[in-house]
């Protein structure tokens, strides 16, 4: 499954240049996994509050190839790859058909009262598996 988020770029993630500042562009990534797993049906706050986990961020990697310009619409699109205790998420931004940037998360399923990984549950790993839109 892959799912595409559409960011539009603010005037506020702008520099004095008008081109967006690679921090906002980080917010947007989250935004867009926020987004995805609300889409799945595990928001990040009921699967911390209703069932006990957490996917906290444990690395990243981005390359920034483009620049994006206050009014752009990015499209982010986030494919996951769930591993047993662990979720890792692809993303490819682009703009206008042209890659702006790209990169990856890696995130580990843990028990928020616990500090050490654990198996995703299989209703999580179906949800994020699915191949449906």
């Amino acid at each position: 499954m892959s799912y595409t988020h559409t960011w539009t770029v603010r005037f506020s993630d702008t520099d004095p240049f008008g081109i967006a500042h690679y921090p906002r562009m980080i917010d947007a990534i989250h935004e867009a996994s926020d987004a995805f797993m609300e889409h799945v049906g595990y928001p990040y706050w009921e699967l911390t509050e209703e069932h006990g986990l957490g996917l906290p961020l444990v690395s990243m990697d981005f390359d920034f190839t483009g620049q994006v310009r206050g009014g752009d619409r990015v499209e982010i699109e986030l494919t996951p790859e769930v591993g047993d205790s662990s979720v890792r998420f692809e993303y490819v931004a682009t703009h206008d058909g042209e890659v702006v940037f790209e990169g990856t998360e890696f995130r580990v399923c843990v028990p928020v009262d616990g500090d050490g990984g654990v198996p995703v549950p299989d209703d999580l790993r179906a949800a994020l598996e699915r191949t449906d839109e």
